[in-house]
C-alpha cells in the first residue's frame, strides 16, 4: 500500500506572492517625474494633468509637482500640479 496520504494534503497549501497595490503617494505629497503614485487593478483611479497610466494601470507621474485628488462626474483622478 503506498503512502501519498499526507503528501496529497500539503501539495495545495501554497499562497500566492502579495502583489503591493494601493496609493503610494498621497494628496499634498511632493512628487517628481517616474514616482509611482497608485498600483492598481484595472482603472479604478484615471490618470489627469501631470500623470500618466502605465500598461499595468499603475498612475505614476509625468513632472515635477504635488499630487492631488479629485472627481469629476464620478470619476476619480489624479493630478500633480
Amino acid at each position: 500500500m503506498a503512502h501519498t496520504k499526507a503528501q496529497r494534503a500539503v501539495r495545495g497549501n501554497r499562497d500566492s506572492a502579495p502583489k503591493k497595490r494601493g496609493v503610494k503617494k498621497f494628496g499634498g505629497e511632493l512628487v517628481i517625474p517616474g514616482n509611482i503614485i497608485i498600483r492598481q487593478k484595472g482603472t479604478k483611479f484615471k490618470a489627469g494633468e501631470g500623470t500618466m497610466l502605465g500598461n499595468d494601470f499603475t498612475i505614476m507621474a509625468t513632472k515635477k509637482g504635488v499630487v492631488t485628488f479629485k472627481v469629476r462626474y464620478g470619476q476619480k483622478y489624479v493630478f500633480v500640479k
